[in-house]
């Protein structure tokens, strides 16, 4: 099961940088967090876990295997993207493709650093970004909704329930929304299908420079502001220093980062902000060979979660073995939450739990 970030902006906002950091820090950490380039604009990067090294230690597991989040780095866009300007046609395929949306802003002053739009305006230009994306949205539906329109005249059921679905998105987007705004209470699953663009979740990164990396600034206050307006989310990031980060030992970083009044790494901060705007939570197994992350999607099933290991588990799920993270430390690992009565036996309609030790019994 892959999940994917595209990373978006206009030019010049430390796009590249921050993706460049991610796939350094990301090698460098090969140990514990493994990276692999997929293409020369994807990674796939681990999702930074404290707890998986602590069931690594319990359960004396020779392999850390985390779960990882994929992210693509989407070609800059420029005013009038949605009408094919710059690379607009290719930004906006690539886009589509990705589960939700990392879009980096510009939140410092550089007079050596030149801004495509002349100064500097985070706000204006994530309304750049979200208007080219609204603009191809609504062009490719009202396309869509003339055809449904002519069919539900003759009666066509299907097209009538369609555009039941597409009527009020259509109208979101003519008065200038985001089609999320929209999307009738229920139809969730049948506005995924139409593979909108401003459907998709949105993380904004505030790229500050050094000074500001700790506490933020007054640009990011004004993206934070719209990203609670909006519902979506935002973290605080200076590229330059994780682009500094990916260089150093791992050994040293934690101390360069106190200096600079850091607890983490702002990407760390991205790529769990990337995980949670997905809806994704975490299961474990462990055992002598390895302690490791699974990803799933909130309110999975035990049979689909057991299915993320391999088909033959969810085809002859029988039960799971569960067990709470913090009961397994607690207890010191699998026989100890055993002998306290904390290890459950949990059949097919079990919702598996972020964090929970799962051992799955199954029978092909």
């Amino acid at each position: 099961m892959g999940f994917n970030c595209g990373i978006v902006g206009l030019p010049n906002v430390g796009k590249s940088t921050l993706f460049n950091a991610l796939t350094e820090t990301a090698a460098a950490q090969a140990a514990n967090y493994p990276f692999c380039t997929i293409e020369p604009n994807v990674g796939r990067v681990g999702v930074p876990d404290p707890r998986l090294d602590m069931l690594t230690k319990i359960g004396k597991s020779q392999k850390t295997v985390p779960t990882s989040l994929e992210f693509v780095d989407i070609a800059g866009l420029v005013r009038g993207a949605s009408k094919g300007e710059g690379l607009g046609n290719q930004f906006l395929a690539n886009i589509r493709e990705v589960d939700a949306i990392v879009h980096v802003l510009r939140c410092f002053e550089d007079t050596d650093v030149t801004h495509v739009e002349g100064s500097v305006d985070p706000v204006r230009d994530a309304e750049t970004v979200e208007t080219e994306l609204m603009l191809a949205d609504l062009e490719g539906l009202e396309k869509r909704q003339a055809g449904l329109q002519k069919r539900a005249k003759n009666g066509d059921k299907e097209a009538i329930q369609q555009l039941v679905l597409i009527d009020p998105i259509v109208a979101a987007l003519q008065a200038g929304r985001p089609a999320r705004t929209a999307v009738p209470k229920g139809s969730e699953e049948a506005a995924k299908r139409l593979q909108l663009l401003t459907t998709k979740p949105v993380l904004y990164v505030c790229n500050v420079e050094e000074a500001s990396a700790a506490s933020g600034n007054a640009f990011s206050e004004k993206v934070f502001a719209m990203a609670k307006a909006e519902g979506a989310s935002a973290v605080v990031v200076s590229a330059a220093i994780e682009a500094e980060i990916s260089q150093m030992a791992p050994a040293d970083r934690p101390d360069f980062l106190e200096s600079l009044g850091l607890h983490e790494g702002g990407l760390d901060r991205v790529i769990r902000a990337g995980y949670a705007l997905l809806g994704l939570q975490t299961y474990f197994t462990v055992g002598p060979k390895e302690a490791r992350a699974w990803t799933i999607t909130r309110g999975t099933k035990a049979p689909q979660a057991a299915g993320v290991i391999h088909g033959d588990f969810e085809r002859g799920f029988i039960a799971c073995e569960c067990t709470a993270y913090d009961d397994y430390v607690a207890y010191g690992g699998e026989q100890g939450a055993k002998e306290a009565g904390k290890m459950r036996v949990e059949g097919k309609e079990y919702v598996v739990r972020d964090g929970d030790i799962l051992l799955f019994r199954f029978n092909v």
